[in-house]
């Protein structure tokens, strides 16, 4: 697994020790069994954004402390230069750049995700609250509760993101969109 994996995980395993935690008390917080919560500290599986955004939620950090160890400081506003955003690779083909990084108790999570072209299946997720994502470059496929939908470069989609959703780029080409989770 990337660096990245390995140093989030360790965040989180320093976060369950500071709240004097165990695995199992974490994960039932969290809504996921505690094997794959234990697969996420140990640092050799993906860990998903809609994982680390739950758990900041639920214990009151900020999703930026866990993608980059760093807290944000504005509260008044924060501006994220042209790939300056606290990034994550999770896997080869999925890539994240947070763009509120710097600015304390956000009450959405916008990112620019960067998604390489890939013959696997979906891979799907889900989480609390909604999401919005518009299509900066390239096209799209999201698999939604069941729905296959095509989204081209200026589309866009909101969408209830406890539903089981995944993203594909499509064309042989990667996209890029932006990714707002409230």
């Amino acid at each position: 697994m990337n660096t990245q994996i390995k140093q989030i995980a360790e965040r989180l395993r320093g976060l369950r020790d500071a709240l004097n935690f165990s695995t199992a008390e974490v994960a039932s917080k969290c809504g996921v069994s505690q094997i794959d919560y234990e697969k996420y500290e140990s640092g050799n599986s993906d860990i998903p954004m809609s994982f680390i955004c739950d758990l900041a939620q639920i214990f009151g950090i900020e999703t930026t402390a866990l993608i980059s160890g760093n807290d944000p400081h504005s509260l008044a506003y924060s501006v994220t230069r042209k790939g300056t955003g606290a990034s994550v690779e999770r896997t080869k083909s999925y890539k994240y750049q947070a763009l509120a990084s710097g600015f304390r108790h956000a009450k959405a999570e916008p990112f620019e995700i960067t998604v390489e072209p890939s013959d696997k299946p979906f891979h799907l997720n889900s989480h609390a609250g909604q999401e919005f994502n518009f299509v900066l470059e390239g096209t799209m496929q999201l698999h939604i509760a069941g729905n296959d939908i095509t989204l081209y470069e200026g589309d866009s989609i909101y969408f209830d993101s406890s539903k089981p959703h995944g993203m594909k780029a499509l064309n042989g080409k990667e996209v890029k969109f932006l990714a707002i989770i409230i």
